[in-house]
């Protein structure tokens, strides 16, 4: 395996083909090991994945925590590679409920400056909110990014799940590096509006969620059990009629998959990367051989018969449900 690097839009840096989402090593995925995520961590970096993608209210702090640990534990050469994404502003109560968005300028600082902190890094290398703040002009919470930027705390601008709209407006105020969006076989929603945008203005996609959290991953199974802790377990996609229905999605992918000698994760993977140079796609991987599997679709190619038969196999719009919960839904700028 060789790993590529795409550039994020034209303002942003270089990175790995594959970026490491690292939520689900302290949250919303059930219990995690903190020694193997560090570990995980630790094997992407080598592997030469440079870009770690995290939020400061992952079990509030915990996840930028564990990644200040692994930089630290990280040969010099290799801590010096990793580069690092942080959403902030989603505000959480101490028994881990969601209370809204913060995109006030006084609040980004401070957002800021915990998880410098936290991360043990003098500079965080893209900063985004996770959410549009609807009391907040999206101006005023890439201007005081872009001022963070000014002193040196902050290298580039992002974007998260915000809609064309706001991109542009956001993109009027200051560069910007990327939007992290989720984007998948089975969550198409930003090819309509969303990423001729981004295109259009030079802004590259991370794409988190490219295996829906797990469901398109070869995995998954109907009598799978999940904590009530575990985000799956109230995700709409994740119910009923609609796990089977998707699940019967993954097992047309596994045919094409196998007819190529790879994994379903692998060609899922594959698909994403495939859509473009702008495309960095994040996997979730919490474990080593999880990692190793995803890196495995850097050396899938996908020739035109592969990608006109994993359309047919899995069409836009065939997923059965939202990709959150209605309440959820509701507050995503992305999806108005």
């Amino acid at each position: 395996m060789t790993m590529r690097t795409r550039n994020l839009g034209t303002t942003g840096p270089a990175v790995s083909a594959l970026g490491l989402g690292c939520m689900g090593m302290s949250a919303l995925y059930g219990d995690a090991d903190r020694a193997e995520s560090v570990a995980t961590i630790h094997a992407a970096l080598e592997a030469g994945v440079t870009l770690l993608d995290t939020g400061d209210f992952y079990a509030m702090g915990h996840n930028e925590m564990l990644i200040g640990e692994a930089l630290r534990g990280a040969p010099a050469a290799l801590r010096e590679k990793a580069l690092t994404s942080v959403k902030f502003g989603a505000l959480r109560d101490p028994a881990g409920n969601w209370s809204g968005y913060d995109g006030r300028p006084a609040a980004v600082r401070n957002f800021a400056a915990y998880s410098l902190q936290r991360l043990g890094v003098d500079h965080i290398d893209v900063y985004r909110i996770a959410r549009l703040d609807p009391d907040v002009p999206i101006e005023e919470t890439v201007g005081a990014i872009a001022e963070l930027i000014e002193k040196g705390y902050v290298r580039h601008i992002g974007l998260s799940e915000v809609g064309a709209e706001t991109i542009r407006r956001a993109a009027a105020t200051a560069p910007i590096a990327d939007l992290q969006i989720e984007y998948s076989l089975i969550s198409r929603g930003i090819e309509q509006d969303i990423l001729p945008t981004t295109r259009e203005l030079g802004i590259a996609v991370t794409a988190y969620g490219v295996l829906s959290r797990g469901l398109i991953s070869g995995h998954f199974t109907q009598d799978r059990r999940l904590a009530a802790s575990d985000f799956r377990a109230h995700s709409p996609r994740f119910q009923g009629e609609n796990l089977q229905h998707n699940l019967n999605l993954v097992e047309a992918l596994r045919k094409i998959a196998q007819q190529k000698g790879v994994t379903v994760a692998q060609t899922a993977i594959a698909w994403v990367l495939s859509r473009g140079e702008d495309i960095v796609p994040l996997v979730g991987a919490r474990t080593r051989e999880r990692l190793g599997e995803s890196l495995g679709a850097l050396d899938v190619t996908l020739e035109a018969a592969d990608l006109a038969a994993i359309e047919e196999a899995v069409p836009a719009d065939a997923a059965a449900g939202d990709r959150y919960p209605s309440a959820q839904m509701a507050h995503l700028d992305s999806e108005r």
